[in-house]
């Protein structure tokens, strides 16, 4: 179905950085994600391979290739063609065969076949403003079955707005100096001034009108990233 032409580009909301084939190459290095703990716990809340679970925003597929060994199918969805070409060459090497690999984002995806079981989504919510967010879960809602789970950890702040200069603050003190280290303070400035990073308890009450229970919230020390895991109730 083709969107209005008055919803955004989400391509162009991706960032220069994620459609480059170089920096993409580099990508998995920088991030240094390890999602063992979050595998572990979508199996502990009943993913199996009977199950679809749709990942997105997936990157370079470091939760998708470690999830599909456990469930049926498992549909990854990225804006970025570069991140799903090094994903697909990853799931090949490793003789993957049930992971679908989409173009898309939050607003684009269009889901096909039976409802999804699960949604996973790491640190990709944020690229949309909340009135976009909104319409994400929304959307969200719509592809996964009732009693499904909708699994988020993104940048999120869990404070109130007086304290913002000092936990911010504080933050950036504790990132990586060299970039070949992670991120930096420059790096996650640029995300502050011209991402879409909002408060959590403005998330939480568009979870709940998206027709999820929040059956768990854990909010980091930093204060900086927040994890939901939610059913679908209706």
């Amino acid at each position: 179905m083709e969107a209005p032409q008055w919803f955004p580009d989400e391509l162009a909301r991706a960032g220069d950085e994620h459609l480059d084939p170089e920096y993409v190459r580099d990508y998995d290095r920088k991030a240094g994600t390890d999602l063992t703990g979050e595998v572990a716990l979508l199996h502990d809340l009943g993913l199996n391979e009977t199950h679809i679970l749709v990942d997105l925003g997936a990157g370079t597929g470091t939760l998708a290739l470690a999830a599909a060994p456990l469930c049926r199918r498992l549909v990854a969805v990225d804006v970025s063609a570069p991140m799903l070409a090094l994903l697909e060459e990853k799931a090949e090497r490793l003789g993957i065969e049930n992971i679908e690999c989409v173009q898309g984002g939050f607003l684009s995806y269009e889901h096909r076949g039976e409802p999804a079981d699960f949604v996973y989504s790491k640190n990709a919510l944020h690229h949309l403003p909340d009135f976009w967010k909104a319409l994400a879960l929304e959307r969200i809602s719509s592809i996964l079955r009732q009693g499904g789970v909708l699994r988020i950890h993104d940048p999120l702040f869990s404070f109130d707005p007086p304290e913002a200069e000092r936990i911010i603050e504080a933050w950036l003190a504790s990132v990586a100096e060299q970039p070949e280290h992670g991120w930096t303070r420059p790096d996650i400035e640029k995300d502050i001034r011209e991402e879409f990073i909002t408060f959590s308890w403005l998330l939480e009450p568009m979870l709940e009108r998206a027709s999820f229970e929040i059956r768990d919230a854990r909010h980091e020390a930093r204060r900086a990233y927040s994890a939901y895991t939610c059913i679908k109730v209706r």
